[in-house]
């Protein structure tokens, strides 16, 4: 009997789920979280932001964000630079060291995928290959 498309979205959340957390064990820093790697990341693929708006965009609240960035600021992965037209305005960006923990870890996770995927048949990664695109496009709504 065919599954349902119930029964297809929860193998779907669970083989996602199950993949992300493999993929989020491959990192250059063990010793952060993987919050906090998510702001750096946020940092690399878009920039500058400020305390709210990079709260918002990790759905997080803003004390929270405050506590992540204060711990992230100490260990040397980003800084704050006051705005030089509105004192009150601070944007957190990445440092030197921040954007080389982030391109390490992208960097060992995808040799750990392509290492994976060297076990796939061509038929298998051209269906993952289509599947990432359906994914992105789920993702973006």
């Amino acid at each position: 009997m065919p599954r349902t498309i119930s029964e297809q979205s929860s193998d779907l959340r669970m083989g996602t789920f199950r993949l992300a957390r493999r993929l989020r064990a491959e990192k250059s820093d063990d010793d952060l979280s993987d919050g906090q790697f998510s702001v750096l990341a946020a940092l690399f693929s878009h920039g500058p932001h400020t305390l709210s708006s990079l709260a918002e965009r990790e759905r997080v609240s803003a004390p929270s964000m405050n506590r992540t960035v204060g711990c992230l600021e100490d260990l040397g992965y980003l800084t704050r630079v006051p705005d030089v037209d509105d004192k009150r305005r601070v944007s957190i960006t990445l440092t030197p060291t921040g954007t080389d923990t982030v391109k390490a870890t992208v960097r060992k996770r995808d040799a750990w995928l392509t290492h994976a995927l060297k076990s796939a048949t061509p038929e298998e990664r051209a269906t993952l290959a289509g599947a990432a695109a359906i994914m992105q496009r789920l993702a973006e709504r």
